[in-house]
């Protein structure tokens, strides 16, 4: 891996990693108090983040995902075994709420590498909304994953 990395720790907000041949590792702190580091080679994408005026209270899809994770079947624990197809259906719930089903969606064969805010997701084609978040990063499906603030 490159010696180009962005550490995502103070990062708020849902993102994804979207893997491309970018010579840049990105890592975020993930699994719950476990303080897990994986990393990927790619480019970050900031979803559907928002903030409340003059509040400044965060809106996005990641405090669903973070409440999730903390809540009583994770209870902050970080799911380092991998996650279950329950929980990839939340997950989906979630991300379509945010109208990124089907173009983003969990990969089912990757379940037992996912975890805690380092979801592995398949990415079908370009952002479908207009404009677009992202565009160009064909030939689709794209690996990726899909991450947010850790719990610990």
């Amino acid at each position: 891996m490159s010696d180009r990395r962005i550490e995502l720790w103070d990062h708020v907000g849902l993102g994804l990693i979207l893997e491309w041949p970018s010579g840049i590792a990105i890592t975020n702190q993930t699994g719950g108090t476990s303080c897990l580091s994986p990393e990927i080679e790619g480019v970050l994408i900031p979803l559907r983040n928002d903030v409340t005026v003059p509040e400044r209270v965060l809106i996005s899809p990641e405090n669903e995902l973070y409440d999730y994770f903390t809540g009583p079947k994770w209870r902050g624990t970080g799911a380092t075994n991998g996650i279950d197809s329950n929980d990839a259906d939340f997950i989906e719930s979630v991300i379509s709420k945010a109208r990124l089903f089907p173009t983003i969606r969990v990969d089912r064969d990757r379940l037992k590498e996912s975890h805690e805010a380092w979801i592995h997701v398949i990415v079908s084609g370009d952002e479908p909304c207009d404009p677009p978040l992202f565009t160009g990063f064909g030939p689709y499906p794209r690996k990726g994953v899909l991450t947010w603030q850790n719990s610990d």
